[in-house]
């Protein structure tokens, strides 16, 4: 409610009375020049533009003539001393000129168009500007392939076109998909330019044939770039409104927030409590950066100093949630805050406030301390990229949460919003499953958060168990080893605007594809890693598309040429599809869980994809002050000459790192993982390094190389002895390749069929598919990787395999009796010769663990459920739908009888089971629960192998219990589903109640 008020009574809310009519500028009256600003005078109103660089001007309108700024210096910076201008009158117009462009003010009407200096149009406007009593807007012409992008944060937009879309871009508190928290009235197009309107009003933008932009204020005021690509106007954006901010370190590793003192969902606690939790990252060996302790409703705080000391002796810092505003922010920094976490329908309604409160939180840390500020917001403006991290609110944990997110923070970065995020699984409902999707690919943007007390149990990465503990580790220390990488690009933001999670058309401007919806579910971290979310309950991943260029994925090193769309791609629940670009020199901190953990010896380590001649920097500084702002930071360069393709020497040079800051390394040992796919004859530095004969050797010696062919198709790993981070030197890898190998069209593909099932304890056979490339592949040895505790046969075994056939194996394995039923992640390794070389193929897959089939008359709610999707909280065993938590549902009711056993469930649902074929029928009495008086509407179906086996009529809440009795021969997965019917999940309330299987 706060938030609507807000909204209806924010700045641009429409004044009473009656619609004014619309009006457009007439012809020009008069004309006048001062330096670098101009007034055109229609009859009453006024325009007046001024150059505020070579290619940054403001066009402002005043349709009475008096020109007014609401907006002051909040967002736009000080911008120096105009450029040049010149100007010219012609016969139907006038041209204000820079060296770079041309605006030209036509006279009758007046009417804007600008001109680069060659000559080309870059935008005209299609009839001058307008406005009535609530807007003004502007009309523009639109290109026959003109597309546009920005508009700030747009939930399940922005990083594809927004043509033929309508925008909008203002407060609405709306976290679902549709909704536009974080906004930015600032808009760009492939035509070369972008705008920015100056205005605390919401704007509506309709890029339709013609473009009609329009703020909802009765003056017009807008700031234009023109540059030759999208980053040059993301730039010319940002250095007039405020380069991104440079985040603390500890800002992005993961956060966790909750509350302690006064949780009503947690039961009586204090904020010291937060410790306890704290000590669970540690002991789980996970890493995390920060902690909110207050973030609820009416959840206070107390012990600051003594929890903020506890939180920083475990490599942590504090942060708050500003839920009673920020005029204590002094007396918390100097208790030792860190974080500010600002929902600005606390400290204001959004628009200025949200800024100002932005700006001020930011400002208290800093002043009040000597770390850099660091604050979190879910309703920003223009300029609050320079102070803070924009997040898209309060959400679920679902499926298509994961799917919507990610074209919005992709998107977002269009708008110079270069820190974008959401809590992981969100703060209501959620699972094991999509908590761990959620945070797998999370670990590629530049921040995050968990956050806990709103759902039914806590959500740090280590509550679910195994395999989620592990799996969850994985990525967050994933992050963590790419944090220089990750970090140098945070850096790369304050000088070019531009974020590292990027939409794919960023990168590749040219690509058809980019910009459609072929590339709207993926995006890019920085420009080497591409991200390929998975979004479905699922262990495949279809439509990855990857452009122009070699790809390699980062799990097996099978290389790709690109463009080519991916379909079927293997993708167990610890799999996200991640694929690095060729040429990639990504600089990592290994093995460590904080970078407390970094010591004055720690090696850096570089992951090396060599492909013709490129480069990447690293950037550092002491990671927590603000004295790199003073210059104290260094950079070092990694050059990387390599083949284009196929053979030859592979040369890695690392140049002295330039510069100085409070703890920077005088000396490092260096680590090097170059994925040629061809072992190398000799690796130099100076003079020949040792070759190690095995991964033990290579672990226990401080310096030498070892060729791990098992690993991602082949790497030559590297390391050094401490070397001078003042000089310079040189790794040369002789006689090896580009990334691919010596012969990549040679290198075989390992593949697995979907769908395959062993049984816990039992022998089972896996099938793999080994398909030769350009070459006979030739002594074929088919092993498998599987969980501790699983037995694996002999290695299967293919003496020839001829160039561009597949060959399909089969492996035995025995699951341990106790393995879990569900999803098994197992790894096919295959060992080969071709085209000369030995070489290793892998390739992840899941395979379906499945439990015992059932025996006699069993409950269908005593059964393993393979899937439980439910619409609202998690489905119930012997219950109705509850809440978020399992087992708060009530006792099973339809018509008055209540039954003992069943499964109570919420609309859209789907229970699977498995039979194994044991199994002749179904029955069960179906319904919505009494509980819900008479609402709700939905269908009841049961589904087996495929196929459709029964569907039950529209079922209300007023209906007559449905009996079902379907026959199963030979059934091996039942799904018992629950529809919703009428496009509303209002009290859709299934219940199969004594749901019960008969079996042999």
């Amino acid at each position: 409610m706060l938030g609507l008020l807000a909204v209806l009574a924010g700045p641009g809310a429409a004044q009473a009375g009656a619609a004014e009519p619309e009006t457009t500028v007439g012809d020009l009256t008069g004309f006048s020049a001062d330096g670098a600003v101009y007034h055109l005078k229609a009859g009453a109103a006024e325009a007046r533009v001024s150059f505020v660089s070579a290619e940054t001007f403001r066009i402002e309108l005043a349709p009475d003539g008096a020109f007014s700024d609401p907006t002051g210096d909040d967002i736009v910076l000080p911008q120096g001393t105009p450029p040049p201008t010149r100007w010219k009158e012609r016969s139907d117009r006038y041209e204000l000129s820079t060296a770079g462009l041309t605006l030209r003010a036509y006279k009758s009407p007046l009417r804007f168009a600008l001109y680069r200096a060659d000559g080309t149009r870059v935008w005209s406007e299609a009839k001058g500007l307008s406005w009535n009593g609530e807007r003004t807007t502007q009309t523009l012409a639109r290109g026959a392939d003109e597309q546009f992008y920005g508009a700030g944060m747009q939930n399940g937009r922005g990083s594809t076109s927004h043509r033929d879309k309508t925008v909008e871009v203002g407060v609405d508190y709306n976290w679902d998909d549709g909704g536009h928290p974080n906004s930015v009235p600032f808009y760009l197009s492939s035509a070369g330019y972008g705008v920015f309107r100056n205005t605390y009003a919401p704007n509506t933008y309709a890029f339709t044939d013609p473009v009609t932009t329009s703020a909802k204020e009765k003056r017009f005021d807008a700031y234009y770039f023109a540059g030759d690509s999208a980053k040059g106007v993301i730039g010319q954006y940002t250095a007039l409104t405020g380069k991104p901010f440079l985040p603390p370190v500890y800002g992005m590793e993961i956060g966790d927030a909750d509350c302690y003192l006064h949780n009503a969902n947690r039961g009586e606690r204090h904020t010291l409590d937060a410790l306890k939790v704290a000590d669970g990252y540690v002991e789980h060996d996970m890493p995390n950066g920060w902690m909110l302790v207050n973030d609820g409703y009416g959840c206070g705080h107390e012990d600051l100093a003594e929890t903020a000391k506890g939180l920083q002796d475990r490599g942590m810092q504090l942060g708050l949630w500003t839920e009673d505003g920020i005029d204590k922010i002094a007396d918390q920094v100097k208790a030792g805050q860190r974080v500010a976490k600002l929902d600005v329908a606390w400290v204001g309604a959004g628009y200025k406030f949200a800024l100002d409160g932005c700006k001020d939180a930011y400002k208290g840390i800093e002043d009040n301390s000597d770390a850099r500020g660091f604050t979190y917001a879910p309703e920003s403006w223009s300029g609050a990229q320079r102070c803070g991290v924009q997040w898209s609110g309060d959400q679920y944990g679902t499926w298509d949460y994961i799917r919507w997110q990610i074209p919005t923070y992709a998107g977002a970065t269009m708008s110079g919003l270069a820190y974008t995020t959401g809590d992981v699984d969100g703060i209501f409902g959620g699972s094991a499953k999509t908590y761990t999707r959620d945070l797998q690919w999370k670990m590629f943007l530049g921040t995050t958060m968990t956050m806990d007390g709103w759902a039914a149990s806590d959500k740090q990465p280590f509550r679910y168990g195994e395999p989620y503990t592990t799996i969850n580790r994985d990525y967050l220390k994933l992050k963590e080893s790419l944090l220089p990488y990750q970090y140098s690009y945070a850096h790369e933001a304050t000088k070019t605007g531009v974020g590292m999670v990027r939409p794919l058309v960023l990168e590749y401007p040219d690509d058809p594809k980019a910009a459609t919806d072929a590339a709207k579910y993926e995006f890019m971290s920085g420009e080497d890693f591409l991200v390929a979310p998975v979004y479905r309950d699922s262990t495949e991943r279809d439509g990855i598309y990857l452009p122009k260029g070699t790809w390699t994925d980062y799990w097996s090193g099978r290389t790709y040429e690109g463009p080519v769309t991916l379909d079927d791609y293997s993708a167990p629940l610890d799999t996200l599809p991640l694929f690095v670009k060729g040429g990639a020199s990504v600089p990592m901190w290994p093995g460590i869980r904080s970078y407390k953990d970094r010591t004055a010896g720690s090696p850096l380590a570089w992951d090396i994809y060599p492909q013709g001649r490129s480069s990447f920097t690293l950037y550092e500084d002491d990671g927590v002050t603000r004295q790199h702002r003073d210059g104290k930071y260094a950079t070092q360069r990694a050059d990387v000459d390599a083949p284009v393709r196929g053979a030859g020497d592979v040369t890695v040079r690392i140049g002295a790192s330039e510069g100085e800051f409070t703890g920077k390394q005088s000396r490092r040992p260096y680590e090097f993982t170059v994925h040629t796919g061809s072992a190398p004859s000799t690796v130099e530095l100076g003079g020949k390094l040792p070759r190690l004969g095995s991964a033990a050797a290579y672990k226990a010696a401080e310096q030498g190389w070892w060729y791990d062919r098992d690993d991602r198709g082949g790497v030559v790993k590297i390391k050094t002895a401490p070397l001078s981070t003042g000089k310079k030197f040189a790794v040369k890898l002789k006689g090896t390749s580009a990334v691919g190998g010596r012969a990549a069209a040679a290198s075989a593909v390992v593949s697995v069929p979907s769908g395959q099932e062993v049984g816990a304890g039992a022998q089972s056979t896996v099938a793999v598919d080994v398909t030769a490339g350009s070459a006979d592949v030739t002594d074929a040895q088919v092993g498998l990787e599987v969980p501790e505790g699983w037995q694996v046969g002999r290695a299967a075994t293919a003496d020839r395999i001829p160039a561009g056939t597949t060959r399909r194996v089969e492996v035995s394995v025995t699951p341990a009796k106790d393995a879990t039923a569900g999803e098994a992640r197992i790894t096919a390794l295959v060992r080969y010769r071709s085209a000369g070389e030995s070489r290793t193929a892998t390739q992840r897959f899941a395979a379906g663990v499945m439990p015992p089939p059932p025996t006699g008359e069993v409950w269908a709610s005593d059964l393993v459920w393979l899937k439980s999707a439910n619409g609202y909280g998690p489905a119930e065993r012997d219950r109705s739908n509850g809440e978020s938590g399992a087992g708060d549902g009530h006792s099973l009711m339809l018509a008055g009888k209540t039954y003992e056993k069943g499964i109570g469930t919420h609309a859209d649902s789907d229970i699977e089971v498995y039979l194994g074929g044991r199994c002749t029928a179904f029955t069960a009495d179906a319904g919505i629960d009494d509980e819900i008086n008479g609402y709700g509407e939905v269908a009841f179906s049961v589904e087996a192998d495929g196929k459709v086996l029964w569907t039950s009529p529209k079922v209300t809440g007023a209906s007559a219990t449905v009996p079902v009795d379907v026959k199963l021969d030979g059934a091996r997965h039942v799904h018992l589903k629950v529809t919703d019917t009428n496009g509303s999940r209002t009290g859709d309330h299934g219940d199969w109640a004594a749901a019960r299987f008969s079996c042999s």
